[in-house]
């Protein structure tokens, strides 16, 4: 069953989305990379397993018992070997040996030693960090840049982050000082100015200021993508404008954020597409969906995987 001209067809057991140009995919139990064209350009070696979506140029696989990292050209980066390797972020990969956390470069070089409970992906040019119970931040030197003091911590977006004080959350700026007061169950990062936030079961958004600019009023709530976010009422899915009027009347078993102007939605059980004013362009036909990425989104038709291309999509 072809899926468009500009389409893969559904064969593969998994697939992910598309990232740097290559989707990891899965026949059986072999493992390995497809370019836009369905070809598999990088193939796992039988030791390879656990393999993950290319960041920044490199693909972190597990070899026997450690995690390695595997460049574009399907090579294995020598003697970087670890207990466990994260995605890299702004040059840098978490990696743990033995109980500590520390980091390496993309030449997988040391350049922040272990010495942390825990770690988190840098953001904005820092990154949570535990040490002892508490969390802090540090900068890609190593140099803590913000004391551990929280319980928890989140990595920073549009310039603040999500940190727990006692059992609440607030906000942390760079200035080191809180810069929304610790009052919300859940908090979570920014995107398009607007966060989400939860107070016992109710969930809403504040702004930067952390004024509640949508009030709490939701069953669940996502973040915002492309000017709306999908949020849950009654147990429906529908969608809101960054205002909280709700343009996409709720109706779906689910629904995800847009992303090239299209966003998966779930209806009787099958998947499709709407676009940005609710117009089902897709009709739900596919038996899981996913977003948007590169031009190409992942479909599964009859326990297979395959892509649908975004020029073969109507705009509605």
């Amino acid at each position: 069953m072809a899926i468009g001209s500009k389409g893969i067809v559904p064969q593969f057991d998994s697939a992910s989305d598309f990232s740097e140009g290559l989707a990891l995919v899965s026949l059986g139990n072999k493992y390995g990379y497809i370019n836009k064209t369905g070809k598999i350009v990088i193939k796992a070696t039988e030791n390879m397993s656990a393999l993950a979506p290319f960041s920044q140029g490199l693909a972190i696989v597990r070899v026997g018992s450690v995690y390695g990292c595997l460049n574009t050209k399907g090579e294995l980066l020598k003697n970087v070997y670890f207990d466990k390797i994260s995605n890299f972020s702004e040059g840098l990969a978490a990696v743990q040996i033995g109980s500590k956390y520390g980091y390496i470069n993309k030449s997988g070089q040391v350049v922040i030693a272990p010495q942390f409970a825990l770690v988190d992906r840098f953001s904005e040019k820092l990154a949570a960090v535990k040490i002892s119970d508490k969390y802090g931040y540090i900068d890609p030197t190593g140099t803590i840049a913000i004391a551990p003091q929280y319980e928890d911590a989140w990595k920073f977006s549009e310039g603040l982050a999500p940190v727990r004080v006692g059992k609440r959350w607030g906000y942390l700026g760079k200035s080191k000082a809180i810069n929304i007061q610790s009052i919300y169950d859940g908090a979570f990062e920014f995107s398009e100015s607007l966060a989400r936030v939860r107070m016992g079961d109710r969930w809403g958004y504040i702004n930067h200021q952390g004024a509640p600019v949508i009030s709490l009023q939701f069953d669940f709530a996502s973040d915002f993508s492309q000017g709306l976010a999908a949020v849950q009422i009654k147990q429906k899915w529908g969608y809101i404008n960054s205002t909280g009027k709700v343009v996409i009347a709720p109706k779906f078993e689910i629904a995800t954020n847009f992303s090239q102007s299209l966003a998966a939605t779930q209806l009787d059980g099958k998947w499709g597409y709407i676009n940005p004013v609710g117009t089902l362009v897709v009709n739900p036909k596919f038996d899981n969906a996913g977003l948007f990425v590169e031009g190409l989104a992942r479909v599964q038709v009859g326990g297979k995987w395959g892509y649908i291309s975004r020029a073969n999509v109507p705009r509605g």
